[in-house]
């Protein structure tokens, strides 16, 4: 069989890179043939660190796509050409920056430039053409009910990673094939493209279309919204601004960096002075309708498959919100089954139940490994 080109050559260990002295300089032209690497081998993020080779991640697991290990001033020649004036500034700026990258015929890209150790790296995400309705992202059913809510705050929490992006477009998806309504999608960078169904979709991209989150939403508000999207709540100003809009009748989906649905919560009262807390409670008590967290976890086939927990607020949840006592929001899932809500452990079950995952696996992210266990040994499904 004859040798793939060297560009193509997985290898396995670091120490088998030859020095290769004499290569060309890597230019911007490269990042394309990269990409076009990834794209045909299936992969879903392309990472470029000095030191390594050329890196993709395909199914899980990271392979090297070129022999010769790169330096930051390569990377830097590679990535910045691709990025958007508003992302090149801001890198030159922190240091840091995200912005979209399209390539005719092959796709839309994230990419996410930093420092390493001193030096530019990079992380590029292959970002998907088609957006996943709801039954195909094997969540528990009652999470559709979130796209049927008329007005309310919705929060998606997860660590990176998670699906919570794709949670969201999924819902969008979900209402703009069902219903006639105006809606419009603040991120940075916009992940998945929407197309006018039944609904008129806005897709507002920070760094092209605004300069940050806050003012991207104070400018949705005047163009009459049914739906607002906020890609993710960053700072206090857009979580005041996201409550404040869904308390006067939009329906607002935003996403954070969490683990569970008191976390979830906690996360936007504290991101407020000490004196601001006590009124952020109250308003996210009347604003919040639900709170929906997800991880997605390794199958014995390779595959991952999301466990979820759903809390749809209620009175008492209301209560425990205004008093600051979210130790108690985990009882009010169980009050609140009849509206959809539905504890993590109870997802685990299903993902045990169905082969998915094993015992060992769900215990080790359970958050209430206790309540796991009763519905292990009862048979419990929820």
């Amino acid at each position: 069989m004859d040798e793939e080109p060297e560009i193509n050559r997985v290898v396995n260990d670091l120490s088998e890179l030859p020095e290769d002295e004499g290569a060309e300089p890597v230019s911007a032209v490269q990042l394309d043939g990269w990409l076009k690497t990834l794209i045909a081998r299936g992969g879903s993020d392309l990472l470029l660190v000095a030191g390594a080779p050329a890196c993709i991640r395909a199914k899980g697991v990271v392979q090297k796509i070129d022999a010769r290990p790169l330096d930051g001033p390569e990377i830097e020649a590679a990535v910045l050409p691709a990025l958007t004036s508003h992302a090149l500034a801001r890198y030159r700026q922190s240091q840091i920056s995200d912005s979209s990258y399209r390539i005719a015929g092959l796709g839309r890209f994230r990419i996410n430039l930093h420092r390493e150790r001193g030096r530019a790296a990079a992380a590029i995400r292959a970002l998907p053409q088609k957006v996943p309705a709801l039954r195909e992202l094997n969540l528990p059913p009652s999470v559709e009910t979130l796209a049927h809510l008329p007005r309310g705050l919705v929060l998606i929490g997860g660590p990176a990673g998670s699906g919570k992006s794709t949670t969201l477009a999924a819902l969008i998806d979900d209402i703009n094939r069902r219903e006639a309504r105006h809606i419009v999608t603040i991120e940075d960078p916009i992940e998945y493209e929407h197309t006018h169904i039944r609904s008129v979709i806005e897709q507002v991209e920070i760094g092209t279309d605004a300069p940050d989150f806050p003012t991207a939403l104070r400018a949705a508000l005047r163009q009459a919204p049914d739906v607002l999207v906020v890609g993710e709540m960053r700072d206090p100003e857009t979580m005041r601004i996201a409550v404040a809009a869904a308390e006067t009748g939009h329906l607002v989906l935003s996403t954070l960096h969490t683990i569970d649905v008191a976390t979830t919560i906690s996360r936007i009262s504290d991101s407020f002075s000490d004196e601001r807390q006590n009124t952020i409670r109250q308003e996210l008590a009347m604003a919040l309708t639900a709170v929906l967290t997800q991880i997605l976890l390794p199958s014995k086939t390779g595959e991952r498959f999301p466990a979820a927990e759903l809390l749809m607020i209620g009175y008492g949840a209301r209560q425990h919100i205004r008093r600051n006592a979210l130790q108690h929001l985990h009882q009010e899932i169980t009050m609140t089954k009849k509206k959809g809500s539905f504890a993590l452990e109870e997802s685990l079950v299903q993902l045990i139940s169905k082969g998915h995952i094993d015992r060992e696996d769900a215990l080790l992210c359970a958050i209430h490994p206790d309540d796991l266990d009763i519905l292990l040994k009862t048979g419990s499904r929820g």
